[in-house]
C-alpha cells in the first residue's frame, strides 16, 4: 500500500496571528492501468501470500509464480487517473466494471504493480473479454469520466437490472450511514480531504468502505472490492457517498447492481434522470433525521 499522507509546513492564521506548522495532507499521485495479454501473466498458482512490489495477483486469491521470462510489454495505456495511493487492485477491477468491461472477478486475469514503473498496474483480461472503449480522456480525481455516456446507452449496457431490486431500507437506517461512514474514515481524520464509499446492507452493516482523494476513485474501489471478492451483482445494498451524486455515480451503482444510493449532498439533474431511467433509488441531502428521495421512493420504509 502506498502513502496515503504526508506533512507540509504551513502558515496558520488565527485572529490576525500567524504561526508556522506542520500540516498533513491527503497525498495525490497518477495511476496509469495498463493493458497486457492473458499470456503475459503465468498461470500457474499457488496459495496467496504476501505480495511483492510487482507481484502478479490474480482476482479469485490466488497469486501466480511470476511473470514470463523477459515479460515486460509495451501494454497500450487504459487510463491514467489521480488518486489516492493504496487499494489500487480494488480501483483498477472497479474501473473496469464501471466501464462494462467486466461483470466478474473471473473475467480479469490478473494484476500486477509493475515493477520498473512507479504508479502503474499492468492489467491482463481474460480471454475473449474485450478492453473498454477507446476514449479521449484522462480520469481525473475531481469528476471522472464527466458524460461519457447517454442516460439510454447506459440503462441499455446494464448487466444486472436494478429497477428488479426488491430490496427495502429504513429510513433509520439510512439517517444513520453517514456517521457509519464517518467513522471508518481514517485518512479523513488526519486529513480532512478525502473522499468516501460505503457499501452497506439494508439492515447498515458495513461490507466495504475505502477513502480517496477523488470521489469516484472510492467508488470504485468499493466495486472492485466487491468483484473480487465475487460479491457482483450488489444486490439488496446501499452505497452511501460523502459528497454530492454525480451522474457517474449513479452510473457506477447501477453496473455494479447496487440498488440504492445515498449522498450527504445534492444530485444532479443528470444524476437524477439515470436514477430514474435506471430503477435506481437515488436519495440527497442524508444528513440527521432528514433526507430527500428523488427517485424509487418505494424501497423507503
Amino acid at each position: 500500500m502506498g502513502v496515503v499522507t504526508d506533512r507540509r509546513r504551513v502558515v496558520r492564521v488565527r485572529e490576525g496571528a500567524r504561526a508556522a506548522r506542520p500540516d498533513t495532507l491527503a497525498v495525490e499521485e497518477p495511476l496509469m492501468v495498463r493493458l497486457v495479454g492473458p499470456g503475459d501473466l503465468v498461470s500457474r498458482a499457488r496459495p496467496l501470500g504476501a505480495v511483492p512490489a510487482g507481484g502478479v495477483v490474480p482476482v479469485g486469491g490466488v497469486l501466480p509464480d511470476g511473470v514470463l521470462p523477459g515479460a515486460r510489454p509495451a501494454g497500450s495505456t487504459l487510463t491514467v487517473t489521480m488518486r489516492t495511493p493504496g487499494d489500487d487492485f480494488d480501483l483498477v477491477a472497479g474501473w473496469l466494471v464501471s466501464e462494462g468491461a467486466v461483470t466478474a472477478r473471473e473475467d480479469i486475469a490478473g494484476m500486477r504493480l509493475c515493477p520498473d514503473e512507479d504508479n502503474t498496474v499492468e492489467v491482463a483480461l481474460a480471454p475473449g473479454v474485450e478492453p473498454p472503449r477507446q476514449r479521449a480522456f484522462a480520469t481525473t480525481s475531481a469528476c471522472g469520466v464527466c458524460g461519457s455516456d447517454t442516460v439510454v446507452e447506459v440503462r441499455a449496457a446494464l448487466r444486472w437490472p436494478v429497477a428488479r431490486d426488491a430490496v427495502t431500507v429504513g429510513t433509520g437506517v439510512i439517517a444513520a450511514l453517514p456517521d457509519l461512514l464517518r467513522e471508518r474514515q481514517r485518512a479523513f481524520d488526519r486529513t480532512g480531504g478525502l473522499h468516501a464509499a460505503g457499501l452497506f446492507t439494508a439492515d447498515g452493516e458495513p461490507l466495504y468502505v475505502r477513502e480517496d482523494v477523488g470521489r469516484h476513485n472510492a467508488v470504485d474501489k468499493v466495486v472492485g472490492a466487491a468483484l473480487r471478492d465475487g460479491a457482483l451483482p450488489a444486490a439488496g445494498t446501499v452505497l452511501q457517498v460523502s459528497g454530492r451524486a454525480s451522474f457517474e455515480l449513479v452510473q457506477k451503482a447501477a453496473r455494479a447492481g447496487i440498488p440504492v444510493l445515498s449522498a450527504i449532498s445534492a444530485p444532479s439533474t443528470l444524476a437524477v434522470d439515470l436514477a430514474e431511467e435506471c430503477g435506481l433509488t437515488l436519495l440527497g441531502f442524508v444528513r440527521g433525521d432528514s433526507m430527500n428521495v428523488y427517485t424509487r421512493a418505494d424501497r423507503l420504509r
